[in-house]
């Protein structure tokens, strides 16, 4: 199975065991079946346990429809006075006062006594995430380097000559030729999708005997281009009925580019071919052995003898090695066959093989594209999230319904003038009402000391108000 479909499997069980804990009360290991042993109970008032104790006092029992089932009556004025809300339900009333919702991760062990499994769920599911994540950190940076493997490729080279036939009615069969086959394979090669032999070299060239085909017909050369088609071979024919020596030059296609040191700087390193980057490195390594980092400017570094016999100079910045280093970088040595031509019929069914290592592409870096990139999961693990979000916000909304029945049914005339005064009071920060208007409203509030010079203060306040617009206009009819 593939690490995103493990991943992905054990993200999404655990998500669906919230959801189903949450919904069914179905702890994890029950039967499908079983439910928490608080499922079904009536609830009690808080403080005693969620079960065995009758669901609201007998005084609610005269409302009977408020409870947490069916919606408020339009009013209370069938028992509780005439106290009438704006709207015709009374949840909807109470809604400026009651949150919607609480946030999703409420506690829903003061809730359900038996939710120890959703809190375990829920740990659970925090280190899975963190290690998915982790996981993908590692993915990401892994996918950043090259992840290459050694494998061999089997050559096979393979010839057929195809001698005269003074009968032949083409002048194709009137003349002795012979054909050259060039193949190949990779060994236990695992992946699905084969490589075409063409993709694992940058050219081929065919060198024939020069004295048999002349200086203008001896080489048969192939080169990749943007536009290349890759084949599975290669295949060259050529009139004649000698056997002919010929030289095959294979130059590998190397991803990243690779370069043959030059021979000083192979020996200092010990390297004969290698990309750019892993000779930086090799040289690096090879100041920080021999101690040439300059210790005051960090930045310089003290050649030895070596050192200075390559680079030509005793002291040089690190970051300009990278642009010495052109001069010292060869094309790499092509791999050189040499074969014989045979028209020998007794030869004619024997086959060359030649092993070669190239590096192909790990097949485990497909696997770690492919689970990077992967949604399919990430959609069924937001859809179950949402389930679990929205069923928590379920149960906190009858949370707030239970706690408001309750509270109403112990003290249903002290909990509406609560109320009313909680509404008073929001109603005047909604508002940006100062003052208290149901004081201000009776005589004796303007009785106290204050009142005095407070109307003192309001007459010199008009009169000042009342002077500045008669100076105003006296200026207008000078004007």
């Amino acid at each position: 199975m593939a690490a995103d479909e493990v991943a992905g499997g054990a993200r999404k069980a655990t998500k669906s065991k919230l959801f189903e804990f949450l919904v069914h009360g179905v702890r994890p290991g029950m039967p499908s079946g079983a439910r928490m042993p608080h499922q079904g109970a009536p609830m009690g008032p808080p403080g005693s346990p969620y079960m065995g104790s009758p669901a609201v006092p007998s005084a609610l029992s005269k409302l009977p429809a408020l409870n947490v089932a069916s919606s408020p009556p339009a009013t209370l004025a069938h028992s509780w006075g005439h106290v009438t809300p704006a709207r015709s339900n009374l949840q909807d009333w109470l809604s400026p006062w009651f949150p919607a919702s609480l946030p999703p991760r409420f506690q829903i062990r003061e809730l359900v006594p038996e939710s120890q499994a959703y809190m375990d769920l829920l740990a659970f599911e925090r280190k899975l995430d963190q290690t998915i994540m982790r996981k993908r950190v590692d993915i990401q940076e892994a996918l950043k380097r090259p992840m290459k493997q050694k494998r061999k490729l089997r050559l096979y080279i393979s010839n057929t000559f195809n001698p005269a036939k003074p009968d032949a009615e083409d002048s194709d069969g009137s003349i002795a030729s012979w054909e050259l086959r060039v193949e190949g394979k990779l060994l236990d090669d695992p992946s699905k999708q084969k490589r075409k032999f063409s993709s694992f070299f940058k050219s081929l060239v065919i060198e024939l005997d020069k004295d048999l085909y002349g200086p203008d017909n001896h080489l048969v050369e192939w080169h990749r281009t943007p536009t290349t088609q890759e084949t599975d071979g290669f295949q060259v024919k050529r009139p004649g009925d000698l056997s002919v020596r010929c030289t095959l030059l294979l130059m590998l296609d190397y991803q990243p580019p690779q370069f043959k040191l030059d021979p000083r700087l192979a020996r200092l390193l010990g390297l004969h071919t290698q990309s750019r980057s892993a000779i930086v490195q090799a040289l690096w390594q090879y100041v920080k052995t021999n101690r040439l980092q300059d210790s005051h400017d960090k930045e310089y570094i003290n050649g030895d003898k070596y050192f200075q016999q390559i680079f030509d100079c005793p002291r040089l910045k690190f970051s300009e090695i990278p642009q010495r280093l052109t001069a010292l970088l060869l094309p790499p040595d092509p791999i050189v066959i040499n074969h014989v031509i045979s028209v020998d019929p007794s030869d004619q069914k024997k086959t060359a093989c030649y092993d070669i290592d190239v590096e192909v592409e790990e097949p485990l870096k497909g696997q770690m594209s492919s689970f990077l990139l992967s949604t399919a999961n990430q959609q069924e693990i937001s859809a179950l999230d949402s389930k679990i979000h929205e069923t928590i916000e379920s149960i906190n909304q009858l949370k707030i319904q239970r706690d408001f029945m309750l509270s109403f049914s112990r003290d249903p005339k002290g909990y509406i003038q609560d109320l009313l005064r909680s509404q008073s009071r929001d109603l005047k920060v909604m508002t940006d009402v100062a003052g208290n208007p149901e004081e201000e409203r009776r005589a004796e509030f303007y009785h106290q000391p204050w009142s005095q010079e407070a109307v003192s203060r309001y007459f010199y306040c008009k009169i000042q108000q009342r002077r500045q617009e008669l100076e105003q206009s006296l200026v207008v009819r000078n004007t």
